[in-house]
């Protein structure tokens, strides 16, 4: 009977069973890139480019201003 239990207990452990640790590495690996592509998705739109006013020569515009 303890022998059963022992059994059990070693194919639950991720060193000896590589189908339970290939479940595992691959969960964490796709939580990792989620995470990572959220996270530069977030870091993008927080440090977008600002809206500047450029100085455009008078002549240059629209409706040019001569002098």
């Amino acid at each position: 009977m303890s022998q059963e239990i022992q059994e059990i207990a070693s194919n639950k452990d991720i060193a000896k069973n590589w189908v339970s640790s290939s479940k595992f590495i691959f969960y964490v690996t796709v939580f990792a890139l989620l995470a990572l592509g959220l996270g530069n998705c977030a870091q993008l739109f927080n440090s977008r480019y600002k809206k500047t006013t450029v100085e455009v020569n008078p002549s240059s515009q629209y409706k040019p201003e001569y002098k």
